[in-house]
Order: C-alpha cells, then structure tokens, then sequence
C-alpha cells in the first residue's frame, strides 16, 4: 500500500503544545501561492498517482481554508483514486459548505481535532471551539453521509483530573464515530508550553497520573466497542486508519507539502520548513535508508501496532534471527513487556505503558 500525505501548514491560531510545521497566514495572497506550489509538487509525482491507495491531509489546519482554496487544493488531487481519504479539521472552522466540498471530491475520512470537550482545559491548550461545534461538525458529516470520522484527544494535561477525563470519553459515546486517536499531552520544544516550562510555571502531570488516565481510556473505549489497534488509535468495526498503518508497517507513503517527509524505494525525503525556502524548491534533502535502519524503524513502528510483528517476516525479510540480534528481548520477555503469540512478537499490556523501554533495544 502506497500513501500521500499532503500538508497544509496554516492555522488561525497556534495551540499551546503543537510543534508542527505552522503558521498563521499574514493574507489570503500567502495561501494561494503556496497552493500552488503544493499543486506543482504534488503534479512532480504523477508518476505514482495510479499506486497510491490512501491521502492523508492534514496540517496546520486544512479545514480553514475557504471554499476556494479547498476547492483549488482537491483540484490538485483528482487524478488519485484513493480508498481512503482524510481530512483534519478543527470544529470552529468547518462549515457545511465545506462538507459538500469534501463529499463531492471523494473524502470518505474525517479526522476532527477535538482534544477536550473541558472549556477550561481547552482555553488552556489555546483551543476556540465549542463542545455544540463539535457535536454541529459530527452531524454534517453525517447528513452528507461521509462514513469514516475521527477524534483526537489529549490526556494528561496539568489540572486535568480523572473525572473530566470520564466526562470526555462520555461525549465520545455521545457522538457515535469510528474512530479515536487518545494521546498524552508531550512537552515539546519551540512551543508555548515549553517556554512556560523553562520559566517553572507549567508542571507536568505525575507519570503514575498518566498512567492511570491512559488505562481509564483504554478502558472505556473498550467497553463502548473500540479495539486499540496501535498504542493510542481506537477502532470500531475495523475502521483502522489505512493511511497511518502505512507508516507503522513501513510501507511506503510520498510527502508534500511545507516540512512533509516521504518515504519511498528505501529513501526518505525531507522538504524544507521555511516557506520561503519552499516556494522556491519544496525538497530540502534525502536519506537513503541502511539495513539496519530499515530493520530499527520496523521493529519499533511494528511494535506500536498490538498485533505485533511477524517474525518470521521480518526474520525473512533481513536476513537475521530476532532474538540472537536482539538478545535483551529475552529479558523484555521475563520482565513481562512482551511476549510471542501466534508468531508474532508484541506487546503486552503492560508493555504498552512501558513501551519505551523495549524501543530503546532496536536503537
């Protein structure tokens, strides 16, 4: 399976934790011409457009952009036939406009960035939406009978506690979707939170906190007909991102866009993250991928998945014995973090909380 990934850098605002590649556009000008460089780049790989099975865009903000530019952008991408493609949109800025754009090119994934339906928590984070919005975006999508819609959720977030943690997954049952991506609130550089970190007034939360918020989560999300298919994506029915098993099974996906990265024939392509820099040529550099490379993000992608990883595929693959390469593994096993079942070495439960600890191995 082969994917593109299409980023949209712009966003109306910038949230407190976000490090990616963003910014807020100064005019309606500065979209239009990076649209179309985007459309240039994206026409650079039309050689591979009969190959690609899913589109991902996401951003940055894409459903900001206005009809027209959302228009011009799926222009762009009409030539791809994909089986499944996504969308991110925050609900403040999606319209049911838009939502007809998005059905009349073919979207069939919406991913929207919900992160808390807590006032208070997301007017800490920087986030401008409602919880109404939230409900309005997930009942246009499905009046315009778009099948597949996400949500994203952040735990772990100072002064979150357990019980608003309940209360967001409760409006998750409420909304009846697909699909949830439930990630810890990490602390990264070049962004808000961390500057108000370096100045002592950010603390993060406890990591046994952590913890316990993750095993609530995956506890009901469980209970309301989810399947953790990876660490921190939830499925119903099979409804797994197509797009993102293409990274954890390292297959292989094209990057467009403003500091996307690509991966493809073994060789991983990195675009520039100034926009300057990107109008004028979009590709900053390559990487042609080792061995042993390919072998370290296989293991450690695969693992993400809890299903796990074929041995004997991978074993066949590159040529080694996994736990001669990997002796510690055995000791990974006896602690309990993971474990072979079916051929397939995963893992466990507690693995999960601990999966750091079994990443650093392949390192």
């Amino acid at each position: 399976m082969k994917g593109l990934y299409v980023h949209i850098p712009f966003c109306e605002y910038i949230c407190h934790y976000c490090d990616f590649v963003k910014r807020v556009p100064t005019n309606d000008e500065m979209v239009d011409s990076y649209l179309v460089s985007l459309r240039n780049e994206i026409n650079s790989y039309r050689k591979h457009f009969d190959t690609i099975e899913t589109i991902y865009i996401g951003g940055g903000t894409p459903g900001m952009l206005k009809p027209h530019q959302l228009t011009y952008l799926l222009e762009s991408l009409v030539h791809i036939h994909p089986v499944e493609y996504t969308i991110e949109v925050n609900p403040e800025s999606y319209t049911h406009e838009k939502g007809m754009i998005f059905k009349k090119y073919g979207i069939n994934r919406v991913s929207i960035g919900v992160q808390s339906f807590n006032k208070n928590l997301l007017a800490y984070m920087n986030r401008k939406h409602t919880n109404d919005e939230v409900f309005e975006v997930v009942r246009s999508l499905k009046e315009l009978e778009i099948p597949y819609l996400s949500v994203d959720l952040i735990y772990a977030v100072p002064n979150q506690t357990v019980e608003d943690l309940k209360r967001d997954l409760n409006f998750i049952k409420q909304l009846d979707i697909t699909h949830v991506s439930c990630y810890s609130l990490i602390l990264e550089e070049k962004t808000f939170f961390y500057h108000q970190y370096l100045r002592g007034k950010f603390h993060k939360v406890e990591e046994d906190v952590e913890a316990q918020m993750f095993q609530i989560t995956i506890d009901e999300l469980t209970n309301q007909g989810f399947e953790q298919y990876e660490i921190s994506n939830f499925a119903k029915h099979g409804h797994y991102s197509k797009h993102n098993l293409i990274y954890w099974s390292l297959d292989e996906y094209i990057g467009v866009g403003l500091g996307a990265h690509g991966f493809v024939n073994n060789v991983r392509t990195y675009n520039h993250r100034a926009l300057s820099k990107y109008l004028k040529e979009p590709l900053e550099r390559i990487e042609e991928q080792t061995q042993e490379m390919l072998l370290q993000d296989d293991l450690i992608f695969g693992l993400r998945k809890t299903k796990g990883i074929d041995i004997e595929t991978i074993e066949k693959k590159y040529g080694i014995r996994l736990f001669e390469k990997y002796p510690g593994l055995k000791e990974k096993e006896e602690l309990g973090l993971v474990e072979v079942k079916d051929n397939h070495l995963r893992l466990t439960h507690n693995g999960i909380f601990l999966g750091n600890q079994v990443f650093l191995l392949f390192i």
